[in-house]
Parts: C-alpha cells; sequence; structure tokens
C-alpha cells in the first residue's frame, strides 16, 4: 500500500521538476531571512548591550567581592596581630605587676614584722617597767610592814612600848638592810 501512495504522489507532480523537501523555495529563503536579521539587529542593539552590562556588573562584583575579601583578610591579620601585641604587652605588664605587688607584699611584711617587733619591745619594756614599779611597791609594802611585825614582835619580846620614832624607824632600816644583804630583794 505504501507503494501505491508515493506512485500517486509522483503522478500528481509535473514530470521534470522533482521537489527536494529539504531546499525551500526561494521566496520563502528571503522572507525567512528578513525576520531574523530584523531580530538580530533588535537582539543587537538592545538584548546585547544589556546582556554584556549583568555580565560586566556580575563580573566586577565577583571581583570586587575578591578584592573586598582580600582587604578584609588582611584587615583581620593586622587586627590579629594587633591583638597578640597587645595581649604579650598586657602578658608582661601584668607579670610586671605582680613581680611590683610582691616586691611591695614583702615591704609590707618587712615593715609590719619590724613594727610588731617594735611594738612588742615597747610592751615588753612597759611591762618589766610595770613589774619593777609594782615589785618596788610591793617591796616597799612589805617593809613597812615587816616593820610594824617587827615592833610588834620586839615589844612583845622587850614588853615594853617602844615609843621613840626615830630609834624605832633606826632599828627597822638596819633590820632590813641585814635582811637585803643576806638575801636581795625580789629575788
Amino acid at each position: 500500500m505504501n507503494d501505491f501512495i508515493y506512485l500517486l504522489a509522483e503522478e500528481a507532480l509535473p514530470m521534470g521538476d522533482k521537489l527536494n523537501p529539504l531546499v525551500p523555495k526561494t521566496y520563502d529563503i528571503v522572507w525567512s531571512i528578513v525576520p531574523l536579521v530584523i531580530i538580530l539587529v533588535i537582539f543587537w542593539k538592545l538584548v546585547l548591550p544589556k546582556f554584556q552590562e549583568v555580565l560586566t556588573e556580575r563580573e566586577d562584583r565577583i571581583e570586587g567581592g575578591i578584592e573586598r575579601a582580600e582587604a578584609a583578610q588582611a584587615e583581620a591579620k593586622a587586627a590579629l596581630e594587633k591583638y597578640n601585641s597587645q595581649l604579650a604587652e598586657a602578658r608582661t605588664e601584668a607579670a610586671k605587676i605582680r613581680d611590683e605587688a610582691r616586691v611591695q607584699g614583702q615591704k609590707i611584711i618587712a615593715d609590719a614584722t619590724a613594727k610588731a617587733n617594735e611594738e612588742s619591745g615597747r610592751i615588753l619594756e612597759n611591762g618589766e617597767r610595770q613589774l619593777a614599779a609594782q615589785r618596788e611597791q610591793v617591796v616597799a609594802e612589805l617593809r613597812k610592814e615587816m616593820g610594824q611585825n617587827s615592833i610588834n614582835l620586839a615589844e612583845r619580846l622587850l614588853g615594853e612600848q617602844l615609843s621613840d620614832g626615830v630609834k624605832t624607824s633606826g632599828t627597822i632600816d638596819r633590820f632590813l638592810g641585814n635582811l637585803d644583804t643576806v638575801a636581795p630583794a625580789g629575788k
């Protein structure tokens, strides 16, 4: 059946003019080239410059972004170096402050120790003076009491009243002086 269709198709065409379906007629080619040229001109004048502008802008953004990124990286590196140098300075200063504080602490301790020693020496000296004064007072009171007891004892032994104060006082002083030579006071 296919052969029959081919035969009918060949008979419908004039004999000497065989058409090639791949090659169009001339008027089709001309009228196809005109709109193509118009479209190309419009594309060339309107679309291509806009497209080129967008591509250039994109390229500038990419290059600018890279440059900005490099600048930001350089800035970050500089900031890091500055931070590290400040950190090193701070550590050095902290060590210096610690050393100064340690020295000042030692001075304060030495001053406090010296003041404490001085104060304790002064307190001991005051205590010894007060003790010596109290000892003298106790010795004086004991002498007076011993003198009175001696007089009372002498009166009982002698059986008479010793009324002469000067004699009594001289006797008491001699007696106490003999006691001091035998056993020194307070020892």
